[in-house]
């Protein structure tokens, strides 16, 4: 894809997130993202023709523990595509950001739903009528 047409479909996952597209070099073909509080990652992206992997990377020494999981993400079979890997990068920082993790909230609304189920009375008859045969 061209770097134009990257940095047109960073701008818009932008739109629905706390980052800013701060810069966008086609020479080396690298995006910079910054979000308050001082979070920020930059995507190498890589040439239509050559077949290598976008690449997430961090200046900051407290940001970058928190890219691993896009870093693997990256890293795993198959090829990725750059909103892919944004949202990834999102998901990793969102402790950063102070927002929820949005899998951990769903785990958390599933398992609230099992702990206040009750049994259900006919597990509780087809019990005791077993016990009489």
């Amino acid at each position: 894809m061209a770097f134009e047409a990257l940095a047109e479909a960073a701008e818009r996952w932008c739109a629905r997130t706390p980052f800013q597209l701060i810069a966008a070099e086609e020479t080396e073909r690298r995006m910079d993202f910054y979000a308050e509080p001082g979070v920020s990652f930059y995507v190498l992206c890589p040439e239509a023709a050559c077949g290598d992997n976008f690449h997430v990377w961090s200046e900051s020494e407290d940001c970058l523990p928190f890219l691993q999981l896009a870093q693997d993400y990256i890293s795993s079979c198959g090829k990725k595509t750059l909103h892919e890997i944004l949202e990834k990068v999102f998901k990793s920082f969102r402790p950063l950001l102070g927002l929820p993790d949005v899998d951990d909230d769903a785990f958390e609304e599933y398992n609230a739903d099992m702990e206040e189920e009750e049994p259900e009375a006919d597990h509780q008859q087809m019990g005791q009528l077993e016990l009489w045969y």
